[in-house]
């Protein structure tokens, strides 16, 4: 039921799995994952992290890990450089194995509220800054059927201008392309440049006998390219690159899996954070790339090239 109302969703999503939640969280927005717990489950966990790194481990803003052998409980923590806090541990058992369930979590500006099958279960404060959650992650032995992202009625697209606060800045916006529209080679202006905690969507399909295709974010004057994202399909590399003061730098391309393949759809999302460009393709997180330049306002200008069409260029 809450597909439809969702800015963001992912379906039957194979577990362990780890989606990036596009624009982080805001106040007044709900996640909702419905889905059931195996008859001879142990445990499961839902994670709202901070980038997906495993070496070192990314920060856990919000663990909630229901258990169901021995004593059955919910254990909720949060894990900072690689340290658990106190833990948070409520005696109760809101889950039944071998039963569906709808798991609900409030965003609020100090804490979390959680529900499960319509019933408030605990509120947890929050221990990370609600704007460093870009990831929710969901493991052990559970099915989910579904997962949704709904945003509050503040930001929603029905909602009047007069009644839309400061969180409005997290509703997509198209970019402004320098050529009126989406051909390839692209160029698009970003008006007010790149800033931290910004997102850039792109919706694009790889041609049926596509080689490789890059992505550059640029200052408007010179030639620098302070991030040159290139996958080339026929070796299935992803090389990232900057292109600084005449010169390319050191090439990153190590990967655990190629995303693209020729004559399909894919969405990419570049999330720009204060020490790093957050890259994810169709909802999974891939990549991260650390700055290279420390004034990220230069970056007013998103060109793409190669063997792809555009279908959506979007900031938000």
């Amino acid at each position: 039921m809450f597909v439809s109302s969702s800015r963001q969703t992912f379906l039957k999503p194979v577990i362990p799995f780890a989606g990036t939640i596009l624009g982080g969280l805001c106040p007044g927005e709900m996640v909702l994952i419905q889905g059931s717990v195996p008859s001879d489950s142990d445990r499961f966990q839902v994670d709202f992290t901070c980038g997906s790194s495993m070496k070192p481990r990314a920060d856990v803003a919000f663990h909630f890990n229901p258990r169901f052998r021995r004593s059955p409980c919910v254990v909720c923590n949060t894990l900072q450089k690689e340290r658990w806090g106190r833990e948070e541990i409520l005696r109760q058992a809101p889950f039944t194995a071998g039963e569906a369930f709808e798991l609900v979590v409030l965003v609020l500006r100090d804490e979390f509220k959680v529900a499960v099958n319509g019933a408030h279960l605990l509120q947890y404060k929050h221990r990370v800054a609600l704007e460093r959650i870009d990831t929710l992650c969901i493991s052990g032995k559970v099915s989910v059927g579904a997962v949704g992202v709904v945003p509050p009625a503040s930001i929603s697209p029905a909602a009047s201008p007069t009644n839309q606060d400061s969180e409005r800045k997290r509703v997509l916006h198209a970019i402004i392309s320098l050529s009126g529209n989406l051909l390839v080679p692209f160029t698009g202006n970003l008006s007010d440049g790149l800033k931290v905690g910004r997102s850039i969507s792109i919706k694009a399909e790889t041609n049926e006998n596509a080689r490789s295709f890059c992505v550059n974010l640029r200052p408007s004057d010179g030639g620098d390219i302070v991030l040159h994202l290139n996958p080339r399909l026929t070796v299935s590399a992803f090389i990232r690159n900057s292109f600084l003061r005449e010169s390319w730098g050191i090439e990153e391309k190590t990967l655990d899996s190629f995303p693209f393949t020729a004559g399909q759809y894919f969405e990419m999302i570049v999330r720009c954070d204060s020490h790093f460009f957050r890259v994810a393709v169709n909802g999974t997180h891939l990549l991260d790339y650390k700055h290279r330049v420390q004034d990220l306002d230069r970056i007013t200008v998103v060109e793409v090239q190669g063997d792809v069409r555009l279908l959506d260029v979007k900031i938000f």
